[in-house]
Parts: C-alpha cells; structure tokens; sequence
C-alpha cells in the first residue's frame, strides 16, 4: 500500500495537529465572540484595509522614484553622447561655482571661456592651483583649460590677503 508524503508528515506529527487546531479554534473564538467580536472584527477589517491602502500608496511612490531615476539616467547618458555646443556663458558660471568650493578667494580668478576653452588667470595659493585646475576640467562642457595662473607662497592664515 502506497502511502502519500502528507499523510505521512500528519502521522508523525500529531503534537502540530493539535496545536494548529487549538490555534485555529481560539482564533475563532476571539472573533464570534458574542460580546465584543463584532468589535474586533471590525478592527480587523480596518487594520487590513488600511495596509492595503498605505501598500498602493508605497509601491506607486517607489514606482514613480524608479522611472524618474530612470528618466534621469538616460537623459544623462543623451547629453553625453550628443557632442552640441554649450554656451560659453554657462561654463564661466559652472567654472565659478566649482571654483567657490576648492579656493579661498574665488574673486582673485579670472575665469575666461571661449568655444569651450576655459582659460584661467589671476593670482592664488600654491596649493590650491592643482585643485582649481581638477575642478575646472571637471565641469561639463570644458573641452579645455589654458593655466595662466600665477601662484604666491603657501596661502597659510592669509584669508584677507
């Protein structure tokens, strides 16, 4: 006589039938209850609803993140390939503003683009020139960087100098 893998994982296992039953059996109890088991399963109700309504909410949020992301990556990648004029006003500004976070004093650069090439001149610390220069050639729409920087001492403690 054959006998099926289920029944077999029944027969051994009696201890877990009755406690699968006792738990199913209590659970039934605590919701028919006469006195307050409209209660909680009105409770009931609403706590799974609610779940259910704050899981649309995330997936849709975390659906809408991702195809931005996506969005944005391919809009990256695009302007990455297409080699199109940038206006040299706009790589003066981004030089600048890159510029603002590497030196100490930004006002003593003079930042000159023409079709792209960046020229650089003015005075600024010895250690900041090799920073200036990283950052300048960083910025999107460089295709070049003339150095025309004439560095002073150290630059240590001089903020106003």
């Amino acid at each position: 006589m054959l006998v099926r893998k289920e029944d077999q994982t029944m027969r051994r296992d009696p201890l877990l039938s009755f406690l699968a039953g006792t738990a199913i059996g209590a659970g039934l109890m605590f919701l028919l209850d006469p006195d307050r088991g409209r209660r909680r399963r009105a409770l009931a109700r609403d706590r799974i609803l609610s779940a259910g309504r704050h899981a649309g909410k995330d997936v849709g949020a975390k659906t809408r993140h991702l195809r931005n992301r996506a969005l944005g990556v391919v809009a990256q990648a695009r302007s990455r390939m297409h080699a199109h004029a940038e206006d040299d006003d706009a790589i003066a500004e981004r030089v600048r503003t890159e510029m603002s976070g590497v030196v100490t004093r930004p006002g003593a650069v003079v930042v000159q683009v023409e079709d792209g090439v960046v020229t650089l001149s003015g005075e600024l610390p010895a250690p900041e020139r090799e920073d200036l220069i990283a950052a300048a050639r960083g910025v999107r729409g460089v295709r070049d960087l003339e150095d025309r920087l004439v560095t002073t001492g150290s630059g240590a403690g001089r903020p106003g100098s």
